[in-house]
């Protein structure tokens, strides 16, 4: 199989895999037990905690290790809006951000009494300032917003919406940086939370982290023993914890050469498919160039995705978080491109690890399935 699927998954780098299976042997003690074992363990979760912090020029008591993006994301929805809730109960998010955002707020908003407005998007996939400045108000506590949009690759303007956000209200400002990382440059200077994962950068599943700020403050989502600042009780998944520090470095260091990289295949593959009849690109010219999201007007996204499948290539039609769900993008309905084009959606996306002949292949196969699908 060629696998051009990496925003859903990346495989496990060969440095970190081999350095977890260490740990795990090593390094099993509780890091809560107050023996050599438990110490030892300790020391090097915090370790890891320090290095990644320096990676990200930020305090290392501003790391909380989590379990996956989604709870990450859960605490800085839920978390945030249950211990502000007497400053306000208004939240403030996109129509188009990844279902652990959205369901955390339709959640706050159904049970708890939270007001939430969500922004739209635009043809090109992004949100405009002007939609946030209308929609910020006196008792907006939270503001949401990916980086990086999960289907399409749009890029949201981060900065500048946070630096409005922060300038006009005494609002937080959350960041999904999920597919963001270790792809383009990211500064936590601007944000006041943030969500990573380590298995979208070749690292662990199960392994998360959660930025936020030293005076954000947040309700524990599990409630027990100490771990995490008290916030997130449970044994420590120490190993993992450890190594994801390692991941993170790696996936920096290689950043800018894979981008150069990854470009040159993104711009191949999409002149390929503008040139194709009845093909049409959803993703904007400014995209990430990780993630190429296009629609065959006339084979839908599923009986695409098997004929690919069939023909050997792993991708999907949306984000695999919402893959059970009905074959039709939310992202692209709310950028304006129509039911068609929703229903017909593929996203390819590319890494460091794909190479020019496995593109081509694809390529290849896709002008065979559109044709084989037209003459019959």
């Amino acid at each position: 199989m060629i696998y051009l699927d990496y925003a859903s998954t990346t495989p496990i780098r060969k440095e970190v895999r081999e350095t977890y299976q260490m740990l795990l042997e090593n390094y099993y003690g509780n890091s809560d037990s107050l023996h050599d074992v438990g110490r030892a363990t300790a020391k090097l979760m915090e370790q890891s905690r320090a290095a990644i912090a320096q990676l990200f020029h930020v305090q290392k008591d501003e790391i909380l290790f989590t379990s996956c993006a989604s709870e990450s994301n859960n605490y800085a929805m839920k978390g945030f809006a249950w211990k502000n809730a007497h400053r306000g109960k208004h939240i403030i998010s996109t129509c188009v951000e990844h279902s652990s955002i959205h369901n955390a707020l339709e959640q706050l908003k159904e049970t708890f009494g939270f007001e939430v407005t969500y922004l739209p998007v635009y043809a090109d996939g992004t949100i405009h300032l002007e939609d946030l400045k209308k929609a910020l108000r006196k008792d907006t506590i939270l503001v949401s917003m990916m980086l990086v949009n999960n289907e399409t690759g749009a890029i949201n303007p981060i900065k500048e919406c946070a630096a409005y956000v922060h300038a006009h209200s005494r609002a937080v400002f959350h960041m999904d940086g999920v597919q963001g990382l270790g792809k383009i440059p990211i500064s936590l200077h601007d944000v006041d939370m943030a969500t990573f994962s380590a298995h979208k950068i070749y690292g662990l599943k199960g392994s998360a982290i959660l930025y936020k700020k030293r005076n954000i403050e947040l309700l524990p989502l599990l409630s027990g023993g100490q771990q995490e600042q008290g916030l997130r009780a449970g044994t420590s998944n120490a190993p993992t914890n450890i190594v994801f520090a390692k991941t993170l470095r790696l996936a920096l260091e290689e950043q800018e050469k894979a981008y150069q990289y990854v470009q040159e295949l993104n711009i191949y593959l999409r002149r390929e498919i503008e040139n194709m009849e009845d093909m049409v690109i959803n993703s904007p010219a400014d995209a990430s160039c990780f993630i190429l999201n296009f629609s065959d007007l006339k084979i839908g996204s599923e009986v695409m995705l098997n004929a690919l499948n069939a023909k050997g290539f792993c991708v999907s039609a949306q984000s695999t978080c919402s893959s059970k769900s009905k074959a039709i993008s939310h992202v692209l309905l709310a950028m304006g491109l129509g039911e068609v084009r929703a229903t017909h959606a593929i996203r390819v996306s590319l890494s460091h690890m794909t190479t020019k002949d496995e593109v081509e292949k694809f390529i290849k196969a896709l002008k065979e399935i559109h044709h084989d699908y037209r003459t019959k």
